[in-house]
């Protein structure tokens, strides 16, 4: 495993007056709730500890912490990534009421989080995938730069190969209309190995597979995914509007895929 340090975070909401009957008027939550809601807390962390020993044991352990805090999870958990090097979270939480859907937290963290956002999902286990490939989204915007490097790192540390996805879009379409196929898959082609540029030397130890799809990246990034073990995208991409790409690809993506979900954030 990296060597670097794992704290498990659980966020104790705070109980609104509104809907608590128990609250004081000055807004103070009783001793007793409060010592609940801790108790809780503590167990969930305790649980959490445990699989995460249970993950590294027999491999270089990491440094195992955990930390309860008071207040709202995402406010709370995009403070904290200021100085995390990636945050993971499910896609769902407890509730779960809508399976295809991301949870409030997941959403929140992958278009605010200050460094990358890892969105697990529950469907496919590490196992039934262990020697599929990486799939990383590029464009060649600043935010696949950052995806790229983390793919190739992921790649390298688990010992398989790397897809390296390359879709062209409407937009790109229009500006060379009237070009021929061979222009447009030429010009894919240089996009795509700009984007590899260097990473192909620094990481010689992983082999590259490049595709070239056209339109539709969400749709191409998903069917793909079913044949990978993780998911790489970067949060926004060549418009340079932070909600925008994240909305229609990364968004979708981490909403759908079956498998784990790198949101390349940056600081």
């Amino acid at each position: 495993m990296r060597r670097v340090p794992l704290t498990a975070v659980y966020t104790v909401p705070p109980v609104p007056t509104a809907i608590s009957p128990l609250v004081s008027p000055g807004g103070r939550i009783p001793d007793e709730i409060l010592a609940a809601q801790e108790a809780e807390a503590r167990r969930i962390l305790s649980d959490a500890v445990k699989l995460a020993e249970e993950a590294t044991a027999g491999a270089h352990r990491p440094e195992i912490n955990s930390e309860m805090r008071l207040g709202r999870a995402v406010p709370t958990l995009v403070d904290l990534s200021k100085t995390a090097k990636m945050v993971v979270v499910g896609s769902r939480g407890r509730s779960g009421r809508h399976r295809r859907l991301l949870g409030s937290v997941t959403t929140g963290l992958i278009h605010h989080a200050h460094c990358p956002v890892a969105v697990i999902h529950d469907e496919i286990t590490a196992e039934q995938r262990a020697q599929a490939p990486v799939l990383v989204g590029i464009d060649g915007s600043n935010a696949s730069r950052l995806a790229t490097e983390i793919a190739f790192d992921e790649a390298a540390w688990r010992g398989v190969e790397l897809v390296a996805l390359h879709v062209w879009s409407d937009a790109d379409m229009s500006s060379v209309f009237g070009v021929d196929a061979a222009a447009v898959q030429a010009a894919a082609d240089k996009t795509l190995a700009e984007a590899l540029a260097g990473w192909q030397e620094r990481y010689p130890e992983v082999t590259v597979h490049r595709s070239i799809e056209f339109e539709d990246p969400a749709r191409h990034l998903l069917e793909k995914s079913e044949d990978a073990q993780l998911v790489v995208v970067g949060s926004h991409g060549r418009g340079g509007f932070a909600g925008m790409l994240l909305g229609s690809v990364s968004s979708a993506v981490a909403q759908a895929a079956r498998v784990p979900v790198i949101v390349a954030r940056q600081r």
